[in-house]
């Protein structure tokens, strides 16, 4: 099953989706510019094989809810949002104000 909510954030609404999956759950919150997912994300990928691209994203290990992935600290971060000024250990609340 996919869910798609807005999530408000401060003064700006996000994008939440959750995918159930079979024994996990895939977690995202996205602004226009960028994300935070949980531990599925592959950070290195994105940052070595994608970094053309140069995506904003980071990525909390051990979310099981939107509602966690707000609270908790990123673990890791691509070289484009370190650029922003996100880093690692910055909650993924803050990371999203960072993307606004």
């Amino acid at each position: 099953m996919i869910r798609m909510v807005p999530y408000t954030v401060g003064d700006i609404t996000v994008l939440g989706v959750e995918v159930k999956l079979p024994k996990t759950t895939l977690l995202t919150l996205s602004t226009d510019r960028g994300y935070i997912m949980c531990g599925a994300l592959d950070v290195g990928l994105l940052n070595e094989r994608l970094k053309d691209r140069g995506i904003i994203a980071g990525r909390a290990v051990g979310v099981r809810t939107l509602d966690e992935l707000l609270a908790a600290p990123l673990e890791s971060v691509t070289d484009a949002a370190e650029s922003l000024g996100i880093t690692v250990g910055m909650k993924g609340y803050d990371a999203l104000m960072l993307m606004a």
